[in-house]
């Protein structure tokens, strides 16, 4: 059975268009694109209403690199990511129980922006990001005790933008700012 090619007119989803929206983002943040063409890039993206619309916007775009998204997963036990390690552009991490802690005070943050996906069913997390990052956690949903948090005075807005989203049964996510 041959599947048949996607028809450039036909409609698409929020996830087509939300990963569009990221790719001008990317593209702009790391100095392919100007501010001014970031802008009618967006408008073009949002306003878009078929896959040939939305490619045409993308076309000049660098390409998406291949080794931007990553899954950690175990079943039970602990995740442990510390030290100097490469951080991809989008992280997965996946238990059912355990334990889970990413240290990226030292790792290597190559993209303005880290989203960091938690689908854990029991257990504890632990995030301690670099001193001048922003963290966003709105997107995470706990199931039975909130987020902690506290934001470090005067944090500047040059650091790396850290997305926590997903989904937490039984735990709690504590996020801290590295000291050094």
């Amino acid at each position: 059975m041959t599947s048949l090619p996607e028809d450039p007119s036909r409609l698409f989803g929020e996830d087509d268009r939300d990963t569009a929206v990221r790719r001008v983002q990317e593209a702009y943040a790391e100095g392919h694109i100007s501010h001014e063409e970031m802008d009618e890039r967006l408008h073009r993206v949002l306003t878009a209403e078929t896959h040939r619309e939305l490619d045409s916007v993308l076309a000049s775009l660098p390409a998406e690199k291949a080794d931007t998204t990553s899954t950690i997963s175990a079943a039970g036990g602990r995740i442990k990511r510390r030290g100097p390690w490469r951080v991809p552009r989008f992280l997965k991490v996946e238990s059912a129980y355990g334990r889970v802690y990413l240290d990226l005070s030292r790792a290597v943050i190559e993209h303005p922006v880290v989203d960091i996906e938690l689908q854990l069913g029991t257990g504890r997390a632990r995030i301690t990001v670099p001193r001048d990052a922003i963290v966003d956690f709105e997107d995470l949903h706990t199931g039975w005790k909130d987020t902690r948090y506290k934001p470090r005075r005067g944090s500047g807005t040059d650091g790396p933008r850290i997305r926590i989203s997903g989904a937490m049964g039984f735990g709690r996510l504590k996020i801290r700012h590295a000291r050094r």
